[in-house]
């Protein structure tokens, strides 16, 4: 069996020549959440029925950060949920899928993301849907720290405590960087704990990049009557030092000789893979 940081070197390397033959691909977000859906979805967190995408007591996972859905589909196509043919089809003419997650891309998208922001409120809409039914099911929803400024985000934040929804476990993709510029040179300091816990949420913390801190945090049971929040610490453009931590790679592809060598040694991809 291959090493994990094997294969997720693989996976960023096959992210990046996808979104590079694409012509466009938000990388560095990619990269910071890849653990985490590697440990939602093949480290057997959720739980699925891979022969049935609609079963009705399936976890429920929705990407809000959609910008990163290349990430995702690398995740599906990774564990067979997603043909090579359709992955490949990444932003061609006549392709399936393009750079945020929609439903009609695949039977496995629970929701069009792509808007920030939605994602939480749509999560709650469905955990809160589930204990009607009385379902075991989960829902889990990864957010980034740059779209938790939108209102909306809030808005589902106090209802989902007013619903005591403990089936709902949001992600924070906590990379300290937004589109433009780190988190703290444009709110100041989050202090995202403090806000998350004043809510009422149980709040935990982790390495966003130890798969089994990852997975040890994602399992366990909320407190009754709470929903959780769990803040991934993550480092954006992780695996590719020129990018790690730049605010400047958050949209952008290598483009002069020396950048496209940073990824190539970073990634090791080859004059064959490039042309390919």
């Amino acid at each position: 069996m291959k090493d994990t940081k094997v294969i997720l070197q693989g996976l960023r390397k096959k992210i990046f020549l996808t979104g590079f033959k694409g012509g466009m691909a938000h990388l560095a977000s990619c990269f910071s959440c890849l653990e985490i859906l590697y440990t939602l979805y093949v480290d057997g967190v959720l739980r699925i029925d891979k022969e049935n995408s609609k079963w009705r007591d399936r976890d429920r996972f929705i990407l809000s950060k959609g910008h990163a859905g290349l990430a995702l589909y690398a995740i599906l196509n990774h564990i067979g949920l997603m043909s090579d043919a359709e992955y490949n089809s990444y932003l061609q003419p006549g392709g399936v899928i393009g750079g945020e997650p929609c439903r009609r891309d695949s039977q496995w998208i629970e929701t069009a993301t792509g808007s920030l922001g939605h994602g939480l409120s749509f999560a709650a809409g469905q955990a809160m849907a589930l204990k009607l039914k009385k379902s075991k099911a989960r829902v889990y929803v990864l957010l980034g720290d740059g779209e938790i400024q939108e209102g909306t985000v809030w808005e589902a934040a106090m209802s989902a405590v007013a619903m005591k929804l403990d089936n709902l476990v949001a992600i924070m993709d906590c990379n300290e960087i937004q589109k433009m510029d780190f988190i703290e040179k444009t709110i100041g300091e989050p202090r995202w704990r403090d806000k998350w816990e004043s809510f009422g949420w149980h709040v935990e913390e982790v390495d966003g990049h130890n798969i089994v801190s990852l997975r040890d945090c994602l399992l366990e049971n909320n407190e009754q009557g709470k929903p959780r929040l769990i803040i991934a610490h993550t480092i954006k453009g992780k695996g590719v030092p020129i990018m790690e931590q730049n605010p400047n790679w958050h949209f952008k592809l290598p483009k002069s000789k020396k950048e496209k060598m940073a990824f190539a040694q970073a990634l090791d991809i080859s004059e064959e893979e490039w042309e390919a």
